[in-house]
């Protein structure tokens, strides 16, 4: 199909206010975007995969920056509704003894308002690729059900279905988290998950190769298992195979994981194996938090490709 786009993705876009102090004391904030599915869709762009992105911006003064960022990174924004309302926002304080502290404010902004109304059948079917996340499914009961929508329509058009359940304790309870998880997972094909954070406190499952197990039981094809700066473990094809994680000088973790995803899911529609995949994104997560930002620190296709063919 001449109009197909490699990866389709849906959730939120927030406002990012970051500071190197803590929230107590700081006076500067520095203004940047992002949200675990759009730092997903950058990362597998910035590779050179053609995305697209569903999501609703509110209309407020942060509407015209938010929209020209992300037409920045060449994301097809066919789907992306402007309506009133107002944008989320998280605040971020890195401070040079390694603590970090979160803020989020997002209740009831534009992106809760999605659902199943903002998912076009024609426009699914164009993806090789849907993903979403346990984030997107947490913004409100309407687009959870939009993410249940979007991936059976995609399973319908034969198109893969790709999910992190992203659990994160601040959103929601595990309960929820789990819940959520359950209702798609009979759509889905391939699977990111956190040993820590999805197999500890949703599943109560810490070993990598139990957790591939337990979802190549439920039917999924391709499980990852993500073990921070560790490395990740691959299961594909009866096989379990361990990456290592490109080892570099940590700067910032935030939104590493959402890095790896895109370079994985790039990996994948661009014809590498799972265990391919999974070398290349370790190497956009490694040189991602070697910066500031989930998303201004994501790394260029060319530093990635260069850094590949130095180990192969």
């Amino acid at each position: 199909m001449s109009d197909s786009i490699d990866i389709i993705s849906m959730g939120e876009c927030l406002i990012e206010l970051s500071t190197d102090e803590s929230m107590k004391y700081a006076e500067v904030f520095h203004k940047y975007f992002g949200g675990d599915t759009l730092n997903t869709m950058v990362a597998a762009a910035r590779m050179g995969s053609k995305v697209g992105y569903i999501t609703k911006i509110g209309n407020d003064s942060f509407k015209d920056y938010l929209i020209d960022a992300i037409n920045s990174e060449d994301i097809n924004t066919s789907y992306i509704k402007l309506v009133e309302g107002t944008n989320g926002l998280y605040m971020l304080s890195r401070q040079k003894s390694g603590k970090k502290e979160f803020a989020y404010y997002r209740k009831k902004s534009a992106a809760t308002s999605l659902s199943i109304d903002d998912i076009d059948d024609e426009y699914i079917e164009q993806a090789s690729i849907v993903y979403a996340t346990g984030i997107t499914q947490s913004l409100s009961n309407s687009s959870k059900n939009a993410v249940h929508k979007m991936f059976s329509i995609a399973k319908e058009k034969q198109c893969k279905v790709a999910y992190d359940p992203n659990y994160r304790p601040l959103l929601w309870s595990a309960d929820e988290g789990k819940e959520s998880l359950n209702d798609i997972i009979e759509y889905v094909d391939i699977i990111f998950l956190s040993d820590k954070l999805d197999g500890e406190k949703l599943l109560g499952i810490s070993s990598p190769d139990k957790l591939i197990k337990h979802f190549w039981d439920l039917g999924v094809q391709i499980v990852v298992v993500k073990m921070s700066d560790y490395g990740s473990t691959i299961g594909y094809n009866g096989e379990i195979r361990f990456i290592p994680a490109y080892n570099v000088e940590t700067v910032d973790v935030t939104g590493a994981g959402d890095a790896y995803n895109g370079g994985f899911l790039h990996g994948i529609v661009s014809g590498y194996n799972p265990f391919e995949a999974a070398a290349l994104a370790a190497v956009v997560a490694g040189l991602q938090v070697q910066g500031l930002g989930a998303i201004r620190s994501i790394p260029n296709r060319k530093d990635v490709m260069s850094i590949l063919e130095k180990k192969s």
